[in-house]
């Protein structure tokens, strides 16, 4: 808009005409009429044209700092951790690499990689993550640039409110992971929050993870178009300055975190590395609906609080805090009395003023700092749940009576927790395992670690109630011997020869079976056996097989002649009876006899091949390798791209030819435990590479 305002105070510029003059121009009018079509040509460009550069100017100072974010996300789901490919957008503000992105895009990863416009990738850190407001500040790892690379390219945060409706803004960011795109629109508020439908309360906005957000935060709403996968990405003014963090879209509708909080969490984890923020403990409301212009209606006083402690109640109508006047008339201004609580240093003794039934009080307190609102999340693998932390916060929210033991966020079917004697439930607090206390994660881990027996106890409160559960973990078990005795094998699938097939086939009243494939390199494909081929009769006793429940019957008869021995097969070949002689060999081992091996921590199991399996694939008979039979989902190696009946051949270039060897493979990867390992694999009629990237870090429990 500041455009079209240059443009109208250039036309009143030229269009004032003084009396003195006016005689002059009447004259030579004619004269001058012409000129003036001429130098129309000159005036400065049309509104368009001027738009159009400006957006260009916008585009060359930012786009160039835009960055592709492809993330893996780790997140919690029925007692075990997993884990998804993700993406985003983010842009660069500092010279040295630091980016700006949401946090519901880089929280909660494992790997973080940003992608230039031009295409260069940097491996990113995280500097500090801010839930509160959804932002996540990022370092990128710049030091294995050339000494050649040009500098980074690096975009300015501007100032939000200076914005206004109808401003022009371009967002830019990677939607649906389409990378580097940039979209126009207007401001269409500069200070959106988000109620109920009868706009009685504030809502928080809820991030995937359960975060929430929005509590200091007056988006600016915009509808320059925005999709997933723009999260994170800059929202530009026409000056190329980044005046908000894309955040959330839909339906033509775009919401950005204003660049002035973005500015405050990058000024602070640039200086300590994290965001501090104070903390009273009220919650308020505006004061217009009960006729008052000043102060800010106290809804709630959260029990022990700051706030509490100073003798706040609610229905108090707090007036100043700190020295400042207080204002909430509505409900776009409570988020500023958040932001001036939060900007109070821990520690500081504030006065606060207020009134109580139309009396004028104060009251002192001293600040908190604000905790996070959820705690950190781990799992047991060996016990199948997942855990929390217990935050101030959150035993609030959940209304807990204190911050003891660890929260219990999901439980595995057929594991432990959930056999337990009572089970083991969502929701229960973990006070203690094998009578150690476990008011920690970490007092946790020590406390799973430090059990000796196969079964113990465990504390849990559950609704007020305290339950002692029994738990009992099962050892694993090895791979079953077979104890059949060697069996005669023909080599051969068939199918019985129904009355609706010998009349297909034109054979009216055959009984028998009908070939319908021949394993390679077995005792019938040697003797000549042909798919199609029907089997009459074994050693001139006739078959006399024509129902569906008659299937096994030539496998019974076969199974029950001796191995080694000649035997004579009849049958019928383009219609005419045929014998042959096949020498019958030992029934190969089922599948279910190989030996397994299952991957706890990367969530993979594998089997080793067998000579069925030869078979089955036309294999030839020197295939090495072990087969992928389980891989589970959000695992390791199913983000990577591990694929059931995958053959793997090799990990690091080491052969794997069997279990045996995969196991010690396993053995050298968790002792080196590498960046990046590599998996070979044949996968049907092609050879495969596998990359699969795990962070070491969070694969510790092997109890």
């Amino acid at each position: 808009m500041h455009i079209f305002n240059s443009l109208r105070l250039t036309r009143r510029h030229t269009g004032r005409v003084t009396k003195r003059c006016m005689m002059i121009s009447i004259i030579v009018i004619s004269t001058l009429a012409l000129a003036a079509a001429s130098s129309a040509m000159a005036d400065p460009p049309a509104p368009a044209e001027t738009v159009r550069q400006d957006i260009e100017f916008a585009r060359k100072t930012v786009y160039p700092a835009l960055v592709n974010i492809a993330v893996i996300t780790r997140f919690y789901n029925q007692g075990r951790a997993q884990r998804a490919p993700a993406g985003g957008s983010g842009v660069i503000v500092t010279p040295d690499g630091v980016v700006l992105t949401n946090f519901h895009v880089a929280g909660n990863t494992t790997h973080i990689t940003c992608t230039m416009p031009d295409g260069e990738p940097f491996e990113a850190t995280v500097i500090t993550h801010d839930p509160l407001t959804d932002l996540t500040v990022l370092r990128l790892n710049v030091k294995k640039r050339k000494p050649s690379a040009p500098p980074l390219p690096f975009a300015k945060l501007g100032n939000s409110d200076n914005l206004n409706v109808g401003d022009y803004v371009l967002a830019m960011g990677n939607p649906l992971m389409l990378a580097s795109s940039m979209t126009l629109g207007i401001v269409s508020n500069t200070r959106r929050v988000f109620t109920d439908f009868n706009g009685t309360e504030m809502q928080d906005v809820e991030l995937d993870n359960g975060e929430k957000t929005g509590l200091f935060t007056r988006w600016i709403q915009h509808d320059a178009l925005i999709l997933p996968g723009n999260s994170g990405g800059p929202l530009v003014n026409l000056k190329g300055e980044v005046i908000g963090i894309n955040e959330l879209g839909g339906n033509g509708v775009g919401f950005a975190i204003p660049s002035n909080i973005a500015a405050e969490v990058l000024r602070q984890a640039l200086a300590v590395g994290t965001v501090k923020r104070g903390w009273i403990g009220v919650s308020v409301l505006p004061v217009k609906k009960i006729g008052q212009e000043k102060g800010a209606l106290v809804s709630a006083v959260w029990p022990a609080s700051p706030a509490d402690k100073s003798g706040l109640k609610p229905g108090d109508i707090i007036t100043n805090l700190d020295g400042n006047e207080v204002n909430v008339r509505f409900f776009e201004e409570a988020p500023l009395f958040y932001q001036a609580v939060a900007a109070l240093p821990a520690g500081k003794t504030i006065t606060i003023g207020y009134l109580r039934s139309g009396e004028k009080r104060s009251a002192t307190a001293t600040v908190a700092p604000m905790e996070k609102a959820n705690g950190e999340e781990d799992e047991s693998k060996s016990l199948g749940v997942s855990i929390q932390a217990i935050t101030g916060p959150f035993a609030r929210a959940e209304e807990l009576p204190d911050r003891d033991g660890v929260y219990v966020t999901g439980v595995r079917q057929s594991y432990p927790f959930n056999n337990a004697q009572p089970p083991i439930q969502n929701g229960d607090v973990v006070l203690a395992v094998g009578g150690a206390k476990t008011s920690s994660l970490d007092e946790f881990r020590k406390a799973v670690a430090a059990q000796k027996s196969d079964t113990f106890v465990v504390t849990i409160r559950r609704d007020g109630e305290q339950i002692l559960s029994v738990v009992h973990v099962e050892g694993d078990k090895p791979d079953p011997e077979s104890k059949e005795l060697p069996k005669a094998w023909l080599g051969v699938k068939t199918q019985v020869m129904l009355p609706q097939v010998a009349e297909a086939m034109h054979m009216p009243g055959t009984r028998g079976f009908r070939v319908t494939q021949v394993y390679a390199a077995s005792a019938a494909a040697t003797a000549g056996i042909k798919s199609g081929d029907v089997i009459t009769a074994v050693n001139k006793d006739a078959l006399e097989s024509f129902r569906q429940q008659d299937a096994d019957d030539l496998k019974s008869i076969v199974e029950d002649l001796p191995i080694g021995e000649k035997q004579q097969i009849t049958l019928i070949r383009d219609g005419k009876k045929i014998t042959v002689g096949i020498l019958l060999e030992q029934q190969p081992d089922a599948i279910d006899h190989a030996k397994k091996a299952k991957q706890k921590e990367l969530e993979f199991a594998v089997r080793d091949i067998m000579a069925l399996d030869r078979m089955e694939h036309e294999w030839s008979r020197d295939q090495k390798g072990v087969i992928v039979t389980e891989v589970t989902q959000g695992g390791w190696c199913a983000v990577a791209g591990l694929a059931v009946e995958d053959v793997i051949l090799s990990i690091n270039s080491t052969p794997v030819n069997d279990i045996g060897q995969f196991n010690k493979a396993m053995e050298t990867l968790f002792k080196q435990r590498p960046e990046i390992i590599q998996i070979f694999v044949k996968r049907g009629p092609i050879t495969h590479f596998i990359f699969v990237e795990p962070d070491w870090s969070h694969i510790a429990d092997v109890k």
